[in-house]
């Protein structure tokens, strides 16, 4: 398996690029979320890959992060989610709001993405929760302050869900400690 390549980009055709690695040119698959964050053409470049072979072709899937990469290999175990679909996904939503979608099980967000219709965002929010990791959701939540309180709530043993719902409700550049009170006294009710 690929799993990694750095090399000189020499075209940018979206969804594919071309990359160059000592002498051979690779067709490399990249979200829009990854060709946006790409240099120009001609810059030095390192994409993480994942290598799909099929009866007909070996394609090649590009990710500038990690993240991407462990999320795209979530969305193609799914039930008739293929990758060019979960690449489709994540050229839709960034990770963040892909697992605050699958938290908040908000199916209109996913049915926004081109082929995706509602019996698949369904499926789709089935078959994630909980496979999305809780360092997505807190991306999702923004400052750290937040992201702080969110693991508090979470370990007192509140949903995602409902510790998301209760620091939406918190004013803006609220503290830690303070922070958690009104979220318990908003959870409380």
């Amino acid at each position: 398996m690929i799993g990694r390549l750095t090399g000189t980009l020499f075209e940018k055709a979206p969804p594919r690029i071309g990359l160059d690695v000592n002498g051979v040119g690779y067709d490399i698959e990249v979200s829009m979320t990854t060709l946006y964050d790409l240099p120009e053409v001609g810059a030095k470049v390192t994409l993480l890959t994942h290598l799909v072979v099929r009866e007909d072709a070996h394609i090649l899937f590009g990710f500038a992060t990690q993240q991407e990469r462990q999320t795209f290999r979530e969305l193609i175990k799914v039930t008739g989610i293929g990758a060019r679909t979960a690449l489709a996904v994540l050229s839709g939503l960034s990770v963040a709001e892909l697992a605050q979608a699958v938290t908040l099980q908000e199916t209109g967000r996913l049915t926004k993405v081109p082929g995706i219709g509602k019996k698949t965002a369904e499926r789709l929010l089935l078959e994630l929760k909980g496979k999305l990791g809780a360092d997505n959701i807190a991306t999702a939540v923004g400052t750290s302050h937040e992201t702080d309180i969110l693991q508090a709530l979470t370990a007192l043993g509140y949903s995602d869900k409902e510790s998301l719902a209760a620091i939406k409700t918190l004013p803006a550049g609220v503290e830690v400690s303070e922070g958690i009170r009104l979220a318990l006294k908003a959870l409380a009710r």
